[in-house]
């Protein structure tokens, strides 16, 4: 875990009622904060209550990485994956 909580006790599954833009501000920070993988090319985008990771990365582990890093934050099960390896 890198220290971002997963937001809880909220209304909403998913984003637990968190807006758009800070639910993917805080997922954006911890996939850069994270020094194991390479986030440059990673995209966070809201669809409904799930959250969409798409883009590139260099290896089978940062995919997983990224996905681990992303249901850190919304919690597990609201998160999909378009992350292609390069």
């Amino acid at each position: 875990m890198l220290g971002f909580p997963a937001f809880t006790g909220h209304e909403e599954p998913g984003r637990q009622g968190h807006s758009d833009a800070a639910t993917r501000a805080s997922v954006e920070s911890a996939l850069h904060a994270a020094g194991d993988i390479e986030a440059g090319e990673i995209t966070v985008s809201i669809s409904g209550s799930y959250l969409i990771l798409e883009g590139f990365v260099r290896r089978r582990s940062d995919l997983e990485r990224a996905v681990e890093i992303a249901e850190s934050v919304v919690g597990r099960g609201y998160v999909r994956s378009r992350l292609l390896r390069r």
